[in-house]
């Protein structure tokens, strides 16, 4: 017979499996699990005036692509080892400095993802919808993808919560956080590489074009309700939330595409905040 206990387990994993199996669940929870993320990373690149780079390692997605399908590698594993080695790459060239950092990064954003067009047009027998990998297919989430999502979410956060001190230090005087004896460089390349690890789950939502807007214009908006930056990664992950479900809502009832309706959603946000809010005393 089966105990009290047991039949609770059984109802509540029969209710897992009902939401799992609905795409609009899959959706909204794949979304809020890259919102954790996007909102503490987005913070930095705001901090750091990085958004060129994010823009860098997401056209670099479309070259994972590529290459996932020649070598017929998961997706998700291909996305990320190329974000990883382009943001290693950048990390070792930018310490030549051999040419500015804004034309480095016009430059490999660019050639990276021409490299990945041209790769797929070599393969004729590979028949994929761009459009959902430039602009995103919230809709099509799949376990698989809850699954790369969470653990990379889990992943990162983790990085975070041991790392957040000197991050900040670094962020805020590189040259103080070297005297108090944080080890600099490494925390740059620990930071490229945890954007390469979400720009990889992230594609999936909003695409490669959106995933930048995505990283920025919640902690932007964030910024302007917080007086510290713990207060400010929080808000940041909240209002990433609200913008997935809204941006979900809009594109279930306007038949609208699902990962630029997130963005519009936070961009309203956005437009809100900056109008109706005074900027804080810090």
């Amino acid at each position: 017979m089966l105990t009290t206990a047991s039949m609770r387990d059984a109802v509540a994993m029969a209710l897992i499996d009902s939401i799992l199996d609905d795409f609009f669940w899959r959706a909204l929870i794949g979304g809020l699990g890259v919102a954790l993320v996007a909102g503490p990373l987005g913070c930095f690149v705001v901090w750091r005036r990085m958004a060129y780079f994010g823009d860098t390692l997401a056209h670099s997605a479309l070259l994972g692509i590529a290459l996932g399908f020649l070598f017929q590698l998961p997706l998700n594993l291909a996305i990320a080892g190329t974000c990883v080695s382009l943001a290693v790459v950048l990390v070792m060239l930018a310490r030549s400095r051999t040419l500015a950092t804004d034309t480095l990064l016009g430059i490999l954003a660019h050639s990276a993802l021409a490299i990945g067009l041209v790769t797929l047009s070599f393969m004729p027998e590979v028949r994929i919808d761009l459009s959902g990998y430039l602009f995103g297919d919230l809709l099509a989430i799949s376990r698989d993808d809850l699954a790369w999502i969470y653990g990379g979410a889990a992943v990162i956060l983790v990085l975070l919560q041991r790392l957040w001190r000197g991050l900040l230090m670094a962020t805020i005087h590189e040259e103080l956080a070297r005297v108090e004896g944080f080890p600099v460089e490494r925390l740059r390349l620990v930071l490229m590489l945890m954007f390469s690890l979400v720009i990889a789950v992230a594609m999936k939502i909003v695409g490669v074009l959106l995933i930048t807007a995505l990283l920025i214009i919640p902690a932007a908006t964030a910024r302007r309700l917080a007086t510290t930056p713990e207060r400010m990664v929080l808000l940041a992950m909240g209002i990433g939330m609200v913008a997935i479900s809204g941006g979900l809502g809009l594109s279930w009832f306007a038949d609208s595409p699902a990962g630029p309706s997130v963005v519009v959603a936070a961009f309203t946000m956005f437009l809100l905040t900056y109008s109706l809010v005074r900027q804080p005393r810090s």
